[in-house]
């Protein structure tokens, strides 16, 4: 609870408290409405100047300035009658309760968002002639040596150059298990340094890194809005003037035929009371905020409301492959030379050496495999097929890799192979030379991801690769998914993904790394960026990031979403249905300012209670 929370409940107990100590003393005329004004200004007097201040500033009409007409008009008919202001008093406090609630639950939900703004560093240590100095990460420019010590926060993306440590990276994964790192390994800002010193090169600007990114999505989530919640701006914006008109209707008209003004004048003040759109206008985007603070919690990064309802209605999920069901981290298997010219050593040298530029996970595959690179080896002349492989000249050779067509394209006459992995052909000369054989290990929660977003509602399940029909049925039989296509190329996969989206009755997402997928995350309904830590790419194209490599969270993110979308259709129907039921009673007579009190404060505290549940990803 913060310091203005703390206030505005001390106010709402010292006029309660005031309040009922009133109600056992004996006092009448001037003094008995100046004891019961002191309450009613200690709790309303913020209300009553925001309602001056909205009429000096023509802002037109707003709770606040419905609760004041409604609250000064019943102190003036006590005045004229009895004497009895507790009804009055009782609209404000109530009223600062139920906004006292939506204070505290927007709170909780900003809380959330905040521990992932704790991700912002404060400061990069660059090492001088006079030792380590503290500069503004905005300072830093690529390639500098920085160093992070224990207890840190590393402040921008590079890579070790020098040192062992575990990472905390609990504020950007909702993963509470520690990284290791050592000299080589990529590091991105936002995680905490938990023990040994590192010294990292920069491999970005400090507004390009991973935390900078991620900060400013947090900070633009907001202004996304869902259907819903523009629905609720449109209908307060018709709704409360046609309210205020048909209280000022129910105060003069029937007066006029009756005469009795009071009696018509305080079911007006009812009627307006009753009419307050608090409920709607602040427990809808609250369910939002607290939608998007708890997915935040859990390490999903939902960019705006409107994704959060999009992501509710998802009636089919298309899974990318590689990188998604399996860790993407390609190792070579094994080397089959299918030529006495070259021997497997040789066959991986030259495959090595031809990937040299790639910076796809396979090339790192195979330049892991053999590292070697500085030799007496001239390579020349490289060029990159897409979806085919890379042509190179080595030493005055053509070298071919990649893949069967790209071997029937110059005329190698290629070999299958008998294990189940990627196959990487490699020719020279146009003479085929033999191939390397290269697995991705499936993630160990990759099945158990499927069968949760089945039984949370995803009707269909597709997966799109494009690797070979032998890996992608494999790997589909493995996690339990029916519907595949395989051997796509980019282009391909667009295509085939625009067949599913026409023939889908719901929504359609799309989970993808967010590197080669960003075409298709763009044209999801919803496009989810799997594993994208450091991945500009994802975090541009994707409008929900999951912020580490689980598959499992598709379904958490799905779940979180209709909930949500089920708390507020919950306090719409709600909200709205106790209004008309009470507006009717009011105008007919049979609700009192209590019932009243009920219908706004008592509909508005519940609402905002029931918007909190959203906080809770469960």
């Amino acid at each position: 609870m913060n310091a203005k929370q703390k206030k505005n409940l001390a106010r709402i107990l010292i006029a309660a408290a005031w309040l009922i100590a009133l109600n056992f003393v004996e006092i009448a005329g001037v003094e008995r409405f100046l004891l019961y004004l002191i309450p009613y200004l200690i709790v309303g007097y913020d209300i009553l100047l925001k309602a001056l201040h909205g009429l000096k500033n023509l802002r037109g009409l707003d709770e606040s300035l419905l609760m004041t007409i409604a609250t000064l008009g019943a102190m003036a008919l006590a005045i004229h009658d009895d004497g009895d202001y507790t009804e009055a008093i009782a609209v404000m406090l109530f009223y600062q309760i139920g906004e006292w609630f939506q204070s505290y639950a927007v709170g909780k939900s900003r809380k959330n968002i905040s521990e992932l703004m704790d991700i912002r560093p404060d400061y990069a240590n660059v090492e001088t002639a006079d030792g380590l100095e503290q500069v503004d990460p905005d300072d830093v420019e690529v390639g500098t040596i920085i160093i992070v010590q224990p207890g840190e926060k590393i402040p921008i993306d590079g890579v070790i150059v020098a040192g062992n440590s575990t990472l905390n990276t609990i504020a950007l994964t909702g993963e509470s298990l520690p990284r290791e790192v050592s000299a080589g390994s990529e590091v991105i800002s936002g995680c905490i340094n938990l023990n040994g010193v590192l010294k990292v090169r920069t491999t970005k600007e400090f507004g390009e890194s991973t935390a900078s990114k991620i900060l400013e999505l947090v900070e633009d989530a907001s202004s996304r809005k869902s259907k819903s919640e523009n629905f609720i701006t449109k209908f307060a914006r018709i709704y409360t003037p046609v309210v205020v008109a048909c209280a000022i209707a129910l105060a003069i008209i029937p007066p006029i035929f009756s005469g009795e003004w009071g009696i018509w004048i305080y079911r007006a003040l009812i009627f307006l009371v009753i009419s307050c759109p608090c409920a709607l206008v602040i427990s809808i985007p609250l369910s939002f905020f607290a939608g998007i603070g708890g997915a935040s919690r859990e390490g999903i990064l939902i960019k705006g409301s409107n994704f959060l309802e999009t992501l509710s209605k998802v009636k089919t999920v298309v899974l990318d492959k590689t990188g998604t069901l399996t860790h993407g981290n390609f190792d070579v298997e094994a080397v089959h030379s299918k030529n006495l010219n070259f021997d497997a050593e040789k066959l991986l040298h030259l495959a090595a050496h031809v990937e040299r530029y790639s910076t796809h996970p396979i090339a790192n595959s195979l330049r892991k495999a053999y590292p070697n690179e500085r030799d007496d080896c001239s390579v020349e002349s490289v060029e990159e097929i897409a979806g085919r492989g890379i042509r190179a000249e080595i030493n005055g050779q053509i070298v071919c890799v990649g893949n069967e067509k790209f071997m029937d394209e110059v005329g190698a006459k290629w070999k299958a192979c008998y294990k189940v992995g990627t196959i990487i052909h490699v020719a020279v000369d146009g003479e085929y030379a033999g191939h390397v054989v290269i697995s991705d290990a499936l993630k160990s929660h990759a099945k158990a991801a499927v069968a949760d977003m089945k039984n949370a509602g995803v009707e269909n399940i597709f997966m799109l690769t494009g690797d070979s029909e032998k890996i992608a049925a494999k790997v589909a039989q493995e996690v339990g998914i029916k519907n595949y296509r395989s051997e796509l190329l980019p282009a391909d996969k667009v295509t085939e993904f625009e067949k599913i989206l026409s023939a889908s009755s719901g929504k359609v997402a799309f989970v993808g790394d967010g590197i080669n997928d960003a075409p298709v995350l763009s044209r999801a309904d919803v496009g989810i960026a799997m594993g994208a830590l450091g991945s500009d790419a994802a975090i541009e194209a994707a409008d929900v990031v999951l912020m580490d490599d689980d598959p499992r969270k598709i379904s958490k993110a799905i779940k979180i979403a209709r909930k949500c979308l089920a708390i507020v259709k919950q306090n719409i129907c709600f909200a709205i249905g106790v209004k008309i039921l009470c507006l009717i009673l009011g105008a007919i007579g049979l609700a009192n300012m209590w019932a009243a009190i009920f219908a706004d404060v008592g509909v508005m505290i519940i609402a905002v209670l029931n918007a909190i549940r959203t906080l809770k990803s469960n």
